[in-house]
């Protein structure tokens, strides 16, 4: 099964928290271990990669039981059932939600609170169970970011093509000296394309000082058509022959699964980059695109609040 939405955890967690004190990893643990999660949903992570899923949802089902008064804190990273979380328990609810925690007035203040912040900075209030009955705040920011990334990678490749096969050499130039190769942007340019090797589009030094090099094969394909094995063989071929061990090969497409199945046994090394990792690797090292927004998030200082 997958890891449940955090509101499905929320009765369970409460349950553990009955019973004395606890901590997230504990919870996650012994919840894990009732519904039987394999490692592999046991570790997955956000999209983010900072934090495992279960963990958090856990971490967001303590904190709106918290906003309703059923959870308590009394030390750093610890939590336990209040009298009023015992008492819900005593009900023996099929389920604790946030249309449940709605019911305590605590819980409606803190909506009523959220939902101002939110109208004087013009954004439309919405319950929180209205928003997503499923995911974390953090799980939606995720998705969010998730959803930009790939709109502006689809939107780098189509200005890739739109431009001329010099633009694309010049842009892996760029590239290349970003992430830190080729020594200076000057000395990059200067080797790139002007190696007159067949198959081997340019070369660049793997480091400032020149102590090694790799060789460069770039082909702006458009979607739908990918680079095969027999162009890659090409390379390689390319590469024996210059006496090469290390070698680059660009495309804005894709690599067919015989291709790169064929780069995984070479004595050489040979990366493939296709048009969905060439446009992360520009988000990524700032190349052709440029930040336009920027949102900070803070987080709780426990050390500022902890006493000797």
């Amino acid at each position: 099964m997958s890891v449940p939405d955090y509101q499905t955890l929320m009765l369970p967690t409460l349950r553990v928290a009955a019973e004395g004190e606890t901590r997230v990893a504990d919870v996650a643990e012994r919840i894990a271990n009732d519904l039987g999660l394999t490692q592999a949903e046991r570790d997955e992570l956000l999209p983010s990669g900072r934090q495992r899923l279960l963990h958090n949802r856990i971490h967001w089902a303590k904190f709106y039981m918290s906003k309703a008064g059923l959870i308590s804190s009394p030390a750093r990273g610890r939590f336990l059932a209040t009298e009023k979380g015992r008492a819900l328990l005593s009900k023996s609810p099929e389920r604790i939600d946030v249309a449940i925690l709605m019911q305590e007035p605590e819980f409606r203040e803190f909506y009523r609170n959220e939902g101002a912040a939110a109208e004087e900075n013009g954004i439309s209030a919405q319950p929180l169970y209205a928003i997503s009955a499923r995911t974390t705040p953090e799980e939606q920011i995720d998705a969010a970011h998730s959803s930009l990334q790939a709109a502006l990678r689809d939107e780098l490749l189509q200005r890739i093509l739109a431009n001329s096969p010099a633009f694309f050499e010049q842009l892996i130039v760029d590239l290349l000296v970003a992430m830190g190769y080729g020594g200076s942007h000057k000395d990059a340019a200067a080797q790139l394309g002007r190696s007159g090797d067949g198959g081997v589009d340019g070369i660049v030094n793997e480091d400032r000082l020149g102590l090694d090099r790799i060789y460069v094969q770039a082909k702006r394909y458009a979607p739908g058509n990918p680079v095969g094995r027999p162009d890659v063989n090409g390379f390689v071929g390319s590469l024996v022959g210059l006496g090469a061990t290390k070698g680059v090969f660009v495309t804005t497409s894709t690599f067919s699964q015989p291709a790169r199945d064929y780069v995984r046994h070479l004595a050489q090394r040979v990366i493939l980059i296709d048009g969905q990792e060439l446009a992360d690797l520009m988000i990524e090292h700032g190349v052709g695109v440029r930040s336009y927004r920027t949102v900070e998030f803070k987080r709780l200082d426990e050390d500022f609040f902890g006493e000797e």
